[in-house]
């Protein structure tokens, strides 16, 4: 019996979105510091916290789904305290309610006990761009079930930071989730994009949903749509779970990546379904110890290490894992693309367990990548790409060079594996294409046969 009690108390310490616990729900109107304010938005005046650790990434609790609307208004986890952003004045229906989303937030964000920001179901909620910002006083969770769209209108960022929209920044054991949409509302943008229009400037637009500065987050169980650019991006943040998330918009739509992870480390990207018209997962400087497993792709421009070396920029990628993933119909499989002029390195980089079905350039290195209307000009220096692993990757070719290394002539590609890789081209021989590759190996049975 004193084990069994022991047991139950742990569960309820170690889980406690899943512990039992009576109704409370808190009433709105909390009184909140004064707050400052940051893209017309109130916004959290709270010192950091003290005395939390960052766990590595082998450490990480277990993704946990997080509760249902039902749930939530029936019962509260172990002293969660419901802000429901109707409380503050939300009302759905097409109204502007990025004050009362500001209002609601200020309220979780000072609360003494752990938190939850509930957007209810049935309705869509317009927000204009809006920041989340902390440190809080206590973990705060935030429930979407209801749908969350961005405005139609571009004259709303004037003023703003173009590339925000939804912004949650330095903020510590963060939970989003609650399976409801997110809709970036993109097609305006994508309408005055360059890329669609050549008469247009070039331009940044809007990342639905950023997190920067984010400690022990975890992401679980969103749809995010139609994204003005990148959908979802993960920038300076440390330990980091993203699961179960659905990202889409049309093929072409441009640069409309799914995840984009940039100078984060310990992060784990699981069980993702995305479908845009950029990379599905791209992969930047400054990001280290990177898993993406369990990742359907399709249409995109596959999973990306890149670009990096930018505007001769020193960039550093390392310690990257993708294992299990299914590419359909994408423009490029597994890619490390790298500019010319570029420092620094890539390295210490593995896929595999991955198929691919009716792809061009399942596998490929481009280390003169040119994402430019004016050609890109012939240099020396080059990001330096090493130790990369190729396992285990099966498929169709929809390009002739189903394995292409194009690396640069000064600092080439050096210690790449090939092994157990059958990619096969659906109208002839699929081949493969090497310049400048030192150290070049394959175990198991390879084919195409790689470049001598």
């Amino acid at each position: 019996m004193i084990l069994l009690f022991s047991l139950l108390l742990w569960s309820s310490e170690s889980f406690p979105l899943f512990a039992d616990f009576k109704e409370s729900i808190s009433a709105p109107g909390v009184d909140t510091p004064k707050a400052s304010s940051l893209h017309g938005v109130r916004v959290h005046p709270f010192g950091k916290l003290e005395g939390e650790e960052n766990p590595t990434l082998q450490n990480q609790k277990k993704s946990v789904p997080l509760r249902s609307s039902r749930q939530l208004r029936s019962s509260q986890s172990s002293g969660y305290k419901i802000f429901d952003v109707q409380d503050y004045g939300a009302k759905g229906g097409g109204e502007d309610d990025t004050l009362a989303f500001g209002k609601a937030w200020n309220a979780a964000c000072s609360s003494s006990t752990p938190a939850s920001l509930v957007v209810p179901n049935g309705k869509t909620y317009l927000l204009k761009p809006i920041t989340f910002s902390g440190p809080c006083k206590s973990t705060v969770q935030v429930m979407i079930m209801g749908n969350i769209e961005a405005s139609s209108n571009p004259s709303d960022w004037k003023g703003k930071n173009q590339r925000i929209w939804i912004l949650f920044d330095s903020l510590n054991n963060l939970q989003v989730g609650g399976g409801g949409t997110i809709n970036g509302n993109g097609r305006v943008w994508w309408q005055k994009s360059c890329k669609v229009d050549e008469s247009q400037p070039c331009k940044d637009a809007p990342t639905a949903l950023t997190f920067t500065s984010c400690s022990g987050l975890t992401v679980n169980n969103l749809i995010v749509k139609d994204s003005q650019q990148i959908h979802v991006e993960f920038k300076n943040c440390d330990n980091v779970v993203a699961s179960s998330l659905t990202i889409s918009s049309p093929q072409n739509s441009p640069n409309t990546d799914g995840i984009h992870v940039t100078g984060t480390t310990n992060i784990n990207i699981t069980n993702c379904n995305i479908a845009t018209g950029d990379d599905c997962i791209s992969i930047v400087t400054g990001s280290h110890t990177v898993r993406a497993n369990g990742i359907t792709c399709g249409p995109g421009h596959g999973i990306s290490i890149g670009s990096l070396g930018e505007d001769g920029s020193n960039d550093q990628v390392s310690d990257v894992i993708v294992d299990t993933a299914t590419l359909s119909g994408t423009s490029n499989g597994v890619r490390i693309k790298t500019w010319q002029g570029g420092n620094g390195y890539a390295n210490s980089i593995i896929f595999k367990n991955i198929k691919m079905n009716n792809v061009e350039n399942p596998i490929i290195i481009d280390q003169s990548y040119c994402d430019s209307r004016k050609p890109c000009k012939q240099q020396r220096s080059a990001v330096k790409i090493s130790n990369v692993q190729y396992k285990n990757i099966k498929g169709t070719s929809a390009s002739r060079n189903a394995i292409n290394f194009n690396c640069s002539k000064n600092v080439p590609c050096s210690d790449i594996l090939l092994e157990d890789i059958n990619l096969v081209e659906e109208d002839g021989e699929a081949k493969s294409f090497c310049s400048n590759v030192v150290k070049l190996s394959k175990q198991g049975d390879v084919f195409p046969s790689p470049c001598n």
